[in-house]
């Protein structure tokens, strides 16, 4: 089993219309995240370049088990319902290990 802080790359594409109400969101849910749970590390979010309506969360947990955490936590449940309210679709989720070199 692999080991070190988790990793998530959360990947969205969302609607022209939308991306300013969901970036919106995606804050909300990096702020609580760090200042709530002890098992969030980082969470930042970031912005297409070429793509402004791309929007990539990287997240960085001390185990999985604290990515579980996150996943019960009632700000995330607000950010969920704003991904179905704004129309956003999920492009990939993936997880990684930070290792150390």
């Amino acid at each position: 089993m692999m080991s070190g802080p988790l990793v998530v790359l959360a990947e969205f594409e969302a609607r022209e219309d939308t991306v300013e109400a969901f970036l919106k969101a995606c804050y909300q849910d990096a702020v609580r995240s760090v200042a709530d749970e002890p098992g969030c590390l980082e969470f930042t979010v970031q912005r297409g370049e070429d793509d402004p309506n791309f929007v990539v969360l990287h997240e960085v947990y001390e185990d999985r088990a604290a990515f579980r955490a996150h996943e019960t936590a009632p700000h995330f449940a607000t950010f969920s319902n704003a991904l179905k309210e704004l129309g956003i679709v999920t492009k990939q989720i993936r997880f990684f290990h930070r290792q150390k070199g």
